[in-house]
């Protein structure tokens, strides 16, 4: 078998295509979650927090250099934790809407409770002397 055909198979198979479309549809659901931090929940809880703009949010490390010319010739180097702190709510967002997903999921694979077990059929013995039981009965 050619490599081609090798992977040609290898890609026909029906979890490639499945991860395929789940890596789309995953990076379509980061840019909604992106936009839905970014745009409503972090405005909302900077104003909570008393008009705090969370991407503006660092801490200098070292300032820009400027040069004789006045232009910048070095940027400042900043730690920009309120981007972090976005991310950070981003992946929560993200991280309960998986596991509410996978619990539908696997609510929906649950197996139907099993039926209880017939009892076990009598001994061969026990058979036996319930039948000689009855005879000696019947006389």
């Amino acid at each position: 078998m050619g490599m081609l055909s090798e992977f040609r198979e290898f890609a026909m198979k029906g979890n490639v295509v499945d991860l395929a479309v789940a890596v789309v549809i995953g990076a379509a659901f980061g840019k909604i979650v992106t936009s839905l931090v970014d745009d409503i929940v972090m405005p909302v809880v900077g104003k909570l927090v008393g008009g705090v703009d969370f991407t503006t949010l660092s801490v200098m490390l070292s300032p820009a250099v400027i040069g004789p010319d006045g232009k910048e010739t070095t940027a400042a180097v900043l730690l920009r934790y309120g981007a972090f702190i976005q991310s950070i709510v981003n992946f929560m967002i993200i991280a309960f809407a998986i596991f509410m997903v996978v619990k539908a999921i696997n609510r929906m694979h649950r197996p139907a409770p099993a039926a209880p077990a017939a009892p076990a059929a009598p001994a061969e013995d026990i058979v036996l002397l319930t039948q000689i039981r009855d005879a000696l009965r019947s006389r």
